[in-house]
């Protein structure tokens, strides 16, 4: 990385840095819009992401734990050229 590029990158961690929340207090939802430079092909993309504190929170964290060892489990047994498995078509 070339010391301009670093630059550039410095410069724009403190642009987002003047536009970040302050410390979240219970539930609450992040909204964010892709920059026109940014969208893929032109489409509009937003990412809305929703904070949630306490009990909640860990309900969440324990069902999504579960569904990423389903999947985890899921992927293990469909895996293409898994060995001792046929593939079929």
């Amino acid at each position: 990385m070339s010391s301009e590029q670093a630059g550039e990158g410095r410069g724009k961690a403190e642009e987002q840095a003047g536009q970040s929340a302050q410390a979240v207090k219970g539930p609450s939802i992040i909204s964010y819009n892709l920059r026109r430079e940014e969208r893929p092909g032109g489409m509009k993309v937003r990412y809305k992401i929703k904070i949630e504190t306490g009990r909640k929170a860990r309900e969440l964290d324990e069902r999504q734990a579960e569904v990423i060892r389903d999947l985890l489990a899921w992927a293990r047994q469909h895996r293409r050229g898994a060995p001792g498995r046929k593939e079929t078509a």
